[in-house]
């Protein structure tokens, strides 16, 4: 399912850069290459992924594979 969003979402970019809407050209991947999928089984998991994600930009800068 994923493979499959990301090759849609991959054709569609393109199209729009090819068209001229203004869109940026990519260099090299679009996407990452790798991504973490996990089952939120109960309230515990919900609430340690929800403080991640709402945590996590914080801690960007100090991140080794910040890019910016």
């Amino acid at each position: 399912m994923v493979g499959a969003f990301k090759s849609v979402v991959t054709v569609e970019y393109i199209r729009g850069v090819k068209t001229s809407l203004g869109w940026k050209p990519f260099n090299g991947k679009l996407w990452q290459r790798n991504y973490w999928e996990h089952t939120i089984r109960n309230e515990q998991a919900y609430r340690a992924i929800s403080d991640y994600i709402i945590n996590n930009p914080a801690r960007w800068k100090g991140d080794t594979l910040y890019m910016l």
